[in-house]
């Protein structure tokens, strides 16, 4: 192991500190603002992770400011992240693991984010179900939920589920952790606002939503169904009238918290089945985005072969204009072989297909048809053919001698 132990006032063990980092450096490499790498970490572990022990146990532990980073939205607009730096992210993952199982009895069975066992392909089949069984969903967008969580509020519901005392030291402190700016600017005076990016935010949030908002809606507002992830929420209704009923409640109870809804994208959809003949008013959306897909009126088919209207997910357009996106550049790249493209492709065309075919993998057709376009440009390039067709030629014998070479070939989506 990497250091030895000797007795502390808190009993973290070097044993928690070491399976942290494990977990740790298996997600992002991005680095804080002390500029420690992974590899610098592994060269020398006792180094770097003896002090995140020696500090955690012995309750002396404060958090290194957390970088501000700048990430691309999809509308165009930029996100704001907290990096924290690795052995930051470290202590969070020992406190993270430890207040989780204090925690996890205790949340809604209709939570699904970032939680052991559950998954965004469990709640978007729960969506599923409730979008046939009942008419109307109110579709809740909380204008930045996790720049505005309330430092008191969140310290409040941790004290009501937890008594460990060092649980409750260091997320006050992380909270409270100053922000370096991206103009180089030190923000330390917080009131409100937990990182994302943050190894314990989403637990954090998980926490703050669900005395905000899971348990508030049980027990108070009958006769609905819901599905959380993290702070994207869907609420099925029956009615155009409990719906509003619904959306004026949860805006009051937002307020009293520090939230506040995004008028502009919150709203009341109907889940219109056109085979029910069930109406709602004109200008009442029939569809609304969740998890990456798009739920609207769709033509499936039963068992027989026969057609029929439902009301159900399918990738959406946003995330078809990006992925699009991302496959763009790629007729630039002849300098690659054949073989090393489908291998430079493989690990992104798996991860869209494993997530959006989860669900009506047919709408995923139009992505891939046209990649077989982006594929023939490039043979055109790389072998300086002048003829469309002769490009076509080439990637469909190409695809009849190795029709799995190309991860999207496997699963019919051949030139």
């Amino acid at each position: 192991m990497m250091f030895e132990q000797g007795p502390k006032t808190i009993g973290i063990t070097k044993e928690q500190v070491w399976e942290a980092w494990k977990r740790v450096k298996q997600g992002g490499h991005g680095v804080g603002v002390d500029q420690v790498t992974i590899e610098m970490i592994e060269q020398n572990p006792k180094k770097y992770l003896y002090p995140v022990w020696n500090r955690l146990a012995s309750g002396s532990y404060f958090p290194p400011p957390v970088r501000e980073v700048s990430i691309p939205k999809s509308n165009g607009k930029e996100r704001l992240l907290g990096v924290p730096t690795l052995r930051d992210r470290v202590a969070q993952e020992v406190i993270r693991k430890e207040l989780e199982r204090e925690l996890e009895p205790l949340f809604h069975a209709s939570s699904y984010g970032y939680r052991p066992g559950k998954s965004a392909k469990q709640a978007l089949e729960a969506c599923t179900h409730n979008c046939w069984k009942m008419d109307y969903v109110v579709d809740v967008d909380i204008k930045g939920f996790f720049d505005n969580i309330d430092h008191e509020r969140m310290m409040e519901f941790l004290q009501k589920h937890t008594t460990k005392r060092h649980i409750l030291l260091y997320c006050k402190r992380w909270l409270k952790a100053p922000v370096m700016k991206m103009n180089g600017e030190l923000v330390t005076e917080r009131t409100k606002g937990t990182p994302q990016g943050g190894v314990i935010s989403p637990l954090l949030s998980n926490l703050y939503l669900h005395e905000v908002f899971d348990t508030w809606i049980q027990e108070t507002i009958t006769g609905v169904e819901f599905e959380r992830y993290a702070d994207d929420i869907v609420i099925h209704t029956w009615s155009m009238k409990q719906s509003e009923y619904v959306l004026d409640k949860l805006r009051r109870r937002l307020k009293e918290y520090g939230l506040d809804l995004s008028e502009e994208k919150t709203k009341i959809v109907h889940c219109n089945k056109p085979i029910r003949n069930r109406n709602a008013p004109k200008d009442t959306p029939v569809s609304f985005d969740f998890l990456g897909f798009t739920f609207k009126p769709r033509l499936n088919k039963n068992a027989n072969g026969g057609l029929f209207w439902g009301f159900g997910p399918g990738v959406s357009q946003k995330n078809m204009k990006r992925m699009n996106a991302e496959l763009k550049p790629l007729h630039r790249r002849t300098y690659l072989t054949v073989y090393q493209l489908a291998a430079h492709l493989a690990p992104m065309l798996n991860g869209w297909i494993r997530y959006f075919g989860q669900f009506r993998k047919s709408a995923l057709s139009p992505l891939f048809y046209g990649l077989n376009d982006r594929l023939a440009k490039w043979v055109a390039r790389k072998y300086k053919l002048t003829s469309k067709w002769a490009s076509i030629a080439w990637l469909i014998r190409l695809s009849k001698m190795q029709p799995t070479l190309f991860v999207h070939w496997k699963y019919g989506w051949l030139p």
